[in-house]
């Protein structure tokens, strides 16, 4: 099934935020977590991070980041203040 060209659109400027910088301020687009991703279990991951809070077109900003490989972060997603380490928030899509 071909995608839409919306869809395309929102893939096309949607970030991971494990990559995003200090400061970021953006919408949660998506939660699609990698089998393997710190000994979680791809399904066991995102349903932690739903739980957390991180749900379709909740606001996130990251607010700081650890001073060693700038790990762990800090991040505000809508009013909760939550720590993830890098390689759990690459599964956090943001534009």
């Amino acid at each position: 099934m071909k995608a839409s060209p919306i869809e395309n659109q929102t893939c096309k400027c949607a970030l991971p935020l494990g990559q995003c910088r200090r400061g970021f301020r953006g919408t949660l687009v998506s939660v699609c977590p990698l089998a393997g991703n710190d000994g979680y279990d791809a399904d066991e991951l995102e349903l932690r991070l739903l739980e957390l809070g991180f749900i379709e077109g909740a606001s996130v900003h990251i607010l700081h980041e650890g001073p060693f490989g700038r790990d762990p972060i800090a991040v505000r997603v809508n009013d909760t203040t939550v720590a993830l380490r890098r390689a759990e928030a690459m599964a956090i899509l943001a534009e």
